[in-house]
């Protein structure tokens, strides 16, 4: 493989597995606010023990974040340095404000939140949570902003000329607010509050399902179905607006999510396919017209399709496609299945239902691949550009580096994160093997507690 293939696999690699953590600590920090909330206002010991043990998942998945997300910093200069020596006044900027406004906020209060439980009150404890939750909500909002701008560039101006152009800022909050990164942002924070209320919600499962700490895994079950059920339902709003600026701003890549070819015809929608990319067809099922009405409320509509660019400027169609339609079919079931959890509460047969169960346990994953393959389906549609529109993917490359030098840091890179998924697999199941603190509450008394969760 040359430089830029194994360059791309090589982000793409550390990227991904980078991502697996951040989504969980925005979740698990939302979900923990809400916890020590409910303790502040009830004093329930029951609420506290909750977020006691929540904080334990939560402070393994931030510290594998960190760990993992110091990597790609680093590529930046070593594999993208023309890229980075074009992006820098933007991206610096973002950066910078992530560690001012993020990592700042972070690392002020984790400890109280990790250490302070008996040292100071309630209240600030509390207040030391939620900072922490703001943190790793700002650390998502500077990283979404820098990657929105490479998707709809705005603010800027280009000075300079052949490897010495670079993007220079003309209007930070022209940039902050570029035309996809709000709808963007609040896509990707839904999508990491339904990977923490999964969490919750499959360990709970498998408390229920064992037997084990009964009234525990029923309350943070119940607060784990509220979160993941809101965020599900408000991502469906999220992920048709994220659509329809991709029609305005990127229209290949919308071409591509539904392999639609034709220059100027209503676009179909598939439930499931594959694109033909040599004869231009998708071989798969189809609702005639719909991926227009979803556009623009008209089934006859056009939609500009992948004929009317050269093919130098196509993304790769079937793997976007492909991407792009896995993050749809399981974002649709998440939201079956949480509001099906709703439903099951409401009537009283949540608890009793091990076959629901047994599904909750599994449906960690479902938000892992989701936001996995979202993320996916918005890189491969920007290609052939690294920021659309303005440089292309083969002339960000450093042009130093050598395949070899790619790849026997891609193999480096693999080995190690694989002992660091090792390593936080075994840490995770110990701890949820160990499960909570015992808090001295009866369960009567918790069950005539004015504040309870009830079924």
């Amino acid at each position: 493989m040359d430089v830029l293939t194994l360059s791309r696999l090589q982000f793409a690699f550390t990227i991904a597995f980078h991502y697996i953590y951040p989504p969980l600590s925005i979740g698990l920090g939302v979900i923990l606010v809400i916890m020590e909330g409910l303790y502040l206002k009830t004093r329930l010991p029951l609420y506290r023990q909750m977020a006691k043990f929540w904080v334990k998942i939560f402070a393994l998945t931030f510290a594998m974040g960190v760990a993992t997300g110091i990597v790609m910093e680093f590529e930046f200069g070593t594999n993208w340095a023309t890229y980075s020596r074009y992006v820098g006044d933007v991206f610096g900027s973002a950066l910078a404000a992530e560690g001012i406004f993020a990592f700042f906020l972070e690392s002020g209060f984790l400890a109280v939140l990790l250490f302070g439980w008996d040292k100071v009150g309630p209240a600030m404890h509390f207040v030391s949570t939620l900072l922490v939750a703001l943190g790793a909500m700002f650390s998502a909002i500077w990283i979404v902003v820098a990657n929105s701008w490479m998707q709809t560039p705005a603010g800027f101006h280009v000075v300079g000329e052949g490897m010495k152009a670079r993007a220079e800022i003309t209007d930070f909050w022209a940039m902050v607010f570029n035309p996809s990164s709000m709808n963007r942002l609040s896509h990707v924070v839904l999508g990491a509050w339904q990977a923490g209320a999964f969490l919750v919600l499959s360990v709970s499962a498998y408390y229920l399902l064992k037997k084990r700490h009964i009234e525990f895994a029923k309350s943070s079950m119940k607060i784990g179905l509220v979160v993941a059920a809101a965020a599900s339902i408000l991502q469906l709003v999220t992920g048709h607006q994220s659509a329809r600026i991709a029609g305005q701003y990127q229209p290949a890549k919308l071409a591509a999510f539904e392999g639609h070819y034709a220059e100027n015809a209503p676009a179909d929608a598939h439930l499931f396919g594959w694109v033909d990319e040599k004869n231009e067809r998708v071989i798969g099922l189809k609702i005639p017209g719909f991926a227009s009405w979803l556009l623009s409320n008209d089934a006859q509509r056009p939609v500009k399709g992948l004929r009317r660019f050269a093919p130098a400027d196509r993304p790769p169609v079937n793997a976007t496609f492909q991407f792009f339609h896995i993050m749809v079919a399981i974002g649709i079931f998440q939201i079956l299945l949480s509001w099906l959890g709703l439903w099951c509460w409401r009537r009283g047969t949540l608890f009793q239902a091990r076959g629901l169960l047994w599904i909750f346990v599994f449906s960690v994953l479902g938000p892992q691949i989701a936001n996995q393959a979202g993320w996916f389906a918005a890189e491969a549609g920007r290609q052939p550009w690294i920021v659309y529109g303005l440089l292309r993917t083969s002339e960000g490359l450093s042009k130093t580096v050598t395949a070899n030098m790619v790849l026997s840091s891609l193999i480096m890179f693999t080995f190690i994160y694989l002992l660091l998924f090792a390593l936080f697999i075994f840490l995770l199941d110990r701890k949820i093997r160990g499960g909570p603190e015992e808090e001295e509450i009866p369960t009567e008394e918790y069950r005539r507690h004015p504040y309870a969760i009830r079924p």
